[in-house]
């Protein structure tokens, strides 16, 4: 296949990932996670079959963060998914966790997956414990060459059958931040590289180790200071998979306006 029409088919299927659970992958080349080491890391899963299709960021007592298209359709309905946190885990412990509205971005672009963000606010506070533990969101910008860490279930090969494939022990991986116009320069002609502007947040990894379909909505944190942890982007796109091209993320920063809108607005019945 043309590297060209790779692309292509790699951004139309992230694109129906939260809606077709059977076609999803995860980071690749990762690493396996220890007890408390993501206690903000949310696994979305649907209520019919307990199935996880996205990943999800603690940023509140009441609110998490995920992708867009996590949140398409069926996926947003509140009575079709719900989360689990507190285990890095897949299939052993955690807690359940429901909610009560989940808000897309209005303007997420189905086409070029720009603000592709969304708010979902759980029906009960959250009870935090050290296996379960809020991100900060950030006040600055995130430069190029910052060191960060992503993390996600799933599958870590996209070779043999999907389920067998996907790991019980969360995976991570360390990559490092690029700036807009180096992921653009690394893309040259791809068509890829019209969806890469100044609110998207690119990374790079070795060749063999990145994202994969699924861990789409998962966090990606800022790793330079391991004491303050905060949320600089969310899993958005991939070139399939962990074949050394950047992956692309929601620049959390261009979008703290929007957050804390949502926040404000549906904090008003909570009091």
């Amino acid at each position: 296949m043309k590297t060209i029409n790779l692309i292509t088919l790699a951004l139309c299927v992230v694109c129906v990932a939260s809606a077709n659970t059977k076609s999803e992958y995860r980071i690749v080349g990762g690493d396996d996670a220890v007890e408390g080491q993501f206690p903000y890391q949310a696994s979305l899963r649907t209520r019919l079959h307990g199935r996880h299709f996205c990943g999800a960021s603690i940023i509140s007592n009441r609110f998490l963060l995920t992708a867009a298209h996590c949140t398409q359709d069926l996926y947003g309905d509140t009575l079709y998914i719900y989360g689990m946190i507190g285990s890095y885990r897949r299939k052993q412990g955690g807690i359940p966790i429901f909610f009560d509205r989940i808000t897309p971005h209005q303007k997420y672009d189905t086409t070029l997956y720009f603000n592709d963000i969304s708010l979902m606010r759980t029906t009960q506070n959250i009870v935090f414990t050290p296996l379960i533990q809020p991100l900060s969101l950030p006040t600055q910008n995130t430069d190029g060459s910052t060191p960060v860490i992503v993390s996600g279930w799933g599958r870590t090969t996209l070779d043999g059958n999907a389920e067998s494939s996907v790991p019980n022990v969360l995976q991570f991986a360390k990559p490092m931040t690029i700036s807009a116009s180096e992921c653009k320069n690394k893309y040259n002609s791809h068509e890829a590289g019209k969806h890469v502007d100044d609110s998207i947040l690119c990374t790079v990894n070795d060749e063999g180790v990145g994202n994969c379909f699924g861990d789409s909505g998962g966090p990606l944190v800022d790793a330079s200071d391991p004491e303050h942890k905060t949320l600089v982007g969310v899993v958005s796109w991939v070139i399939p998979c962990a074949m050394g091209l950047p992956d692309g993320y929601t620049r959390v920063y261009t979008q703290l306006g929007w957050i804390h809108e949502m926040i404000t607005e549906q904090s008003q019945d909570l009091k």
